[in-house]
C-alpha cells in the first residue's frame, strides 16, 4: 500500500499546492491513500466547507483535524 501523508496546509498558498501538485502525485506514485492535515487550511484559522471540498477535489482520501479544527464559525 502506498500512504502520502501531507502535513499542515496553511491558508491559499497550502491549499494551491495541493491543487497544482496532488493529481499528479497521485499518478505518478501510483497512491492508493491520500491523507492531508487541513486544520489550517482556511487562512491559518480551521477549515471551511468550502476547502475542504477542494481537498477532496484535489485528491485526498482523508482530511485530518487539530486544535484550530473550529476556528471557522460554519
Amino acid at each position: 500500500m502506498r500512504l502520502l501523508f501531507i502535513g499542515d496546509i496553511v491558508g491559499k498558498a497550502g491549499r494551491r499546492v495541493v491543487a497544482d501538485l496532488l493529481p499528479g502525485l497521485r499518478e505518478r506514485w501510483a497512491l492508493d491513500c491520500v491523507v492531508i492535515n487541513g486544520e489550517n487550511a482556511t487562512h491559518g484559522f480551521g477549515i471551511s466547507q468550502e476547502h475542504l471540498d477542494g481537498l477532496f477535489d484535489a485528491g485526498a482520501d482523508a482530511v485530518t483535524l487539530g486544535n484550530h479544527a473550529f476556528d471557522q464559525k460554519e
